[in-house]
């Protein structure tokens, strides 16, 4: 719906008082955004068509590599004999790439069964260890330690210790982010439920101003009628933002005498702006979360809160393209040295499994 007016549409803005002003200013920040909206609810869209065609295609790509990855270390495990520190990292990369692949929805579905496999697998063998690590403990516990035993142990605290400190810095990250979602919610929460009671509050001041039934002037029935048709519209669509721009013009313009707005009308709008600014805000921020893939969150990151534009979005994912092709070009490389034994061999000696 559009309704282009500003307090200043009948009055000189000169003779606005400064909280008139700012208010003004608020009104024509909402508008740019409701703009904004607009252009963010046709870009998603387009973007989300861009994304399906260039990058679902590289990702599926992928996934298809990484899953042959895993069925050729699978194999070799299986098949050969490695050493220790070998198995070790074999162990880690077919962990790693069971935790990439085991919700995907690329795979088929016996290729998920084989990962969900492979990930039960070493689900038990943690579980077998932790067992063994936890009656060694108890063994100690009863038993006075000999002297090799107490080398034992001097290494194994540093490993426990290492473990529990990167255990707790993620758990404190996870922590923090869903303190940061969960004030985000109650914002928009309450945001959305001033606008709720707002919009009724507004609606029927406004009815109650220009109701038609009470105007004896046929002509000025007739605008009233038809301004009320407009309010009823507002409401039922929900655009509280149309309804106070509505309301202050006709509160400023009633009679031959311009009123200006009391300092309780002023704190009210006020109030009800910031919420209809925190919704649109909010609707804007969802639009972005929707598209959120691979290296967005970081582009999120590194920039301030609303600055993101629709242009970041198309630049990054043509560059996430980019850094998919590059690596899709590594994993065919890995794949092909992991078919031999001494292709694998030689990337377990350099580290780059």
């Amino acid at each position: 719906m559009s309704f282009d007016l500003k307090l200043s549409l009948q009055q000189d803005s000169t003779n606005l008082s400064p909280q008139q002003k700012k208010l003004n200013r608020l009104i024509a920040q909402i508008e740019q955004q409701k703009i904004q909206l607009e252009m963010w609810q046709q870009a998603q869209a387009q973007i989300q068509q861009q994304a399906a065609k260039s990058l679902v295609p590289l990702y599926n790509e992928l996934y298809e590599i990484l899953f042959g990855q895993l069925e050729q270390l699978w194999s070799s495990l299986q098949r050969d004999e490695f050493s220790k520190a070998n198995l070790a990292q074999l162990d880690d990369k077919i962990q790693h790439l069971v935790s990439i692949l085991n919700n995907s929805q690329v795979l088929s579905e016996q290729q998920r069964v084989k990962v969900s496999q492979i990930d039960e697998f070493y689900q038990q063998h943690a579980e077998h260890t932790q067992s063994k690590k936890n009656k060694k403990k108890q063994t100690f516990e009863r038993h006075e330690p000999t002297e090799n035993d107490t080398q034992d142990l001097e290494d194994e605290p540093l490993y426990f210790d290492a473990e529990n400190e990167v255990y707790d810095d993620q758990q404190h990250q996870l922590e923090r982010e869903q303190h940061r979602l969960n004030r985000q919610k109650e914002k928009r929460e309450q945001a959305q439920k001033m606008a709720e009671q707002s919009l009724r509050m507004v609606y029927l001041k406004i009815a109650s101003i220009i109701h038609p039934d009470r105007e004896q002037d046929e002509h000025i029935k007739v605008e009233k009628t038809e301004l009320l048709q407009q309010a009823n519209r507002a409401y039922e669509q929900q655009d509280l933002f149309y309804l106070l721009k509505l309301q202050i013009q006709i509160e400023q313009n009633r009679g031959t005498t311009q009123k200006a707005l009391s300092n309780e009308q002023i704190k009210f709008y006020k109030l009800a702006l910031d919420a209809q600014k925190q919704q649109l805000d909010a609707q804007i921020d969802e639009i972005i979360e929707s598209l959120n893939w691979t290296k967005q969150a970081k582009l999120k990151s590194q920039k301030p809160s609303g600055s993101i534009q629709i242009a970041d979005l198309y630049k990054q994912l043509e560059a996430d393209c980019v850094v998919l092709k590059q690596q899709i070009k590594w994993e065919k490389e890995r794949l092909k040295q992991m078919s031999r034994l001494k292709g694998l061999q030689m990337l377990l000696e350099h580290g780059v499994l």
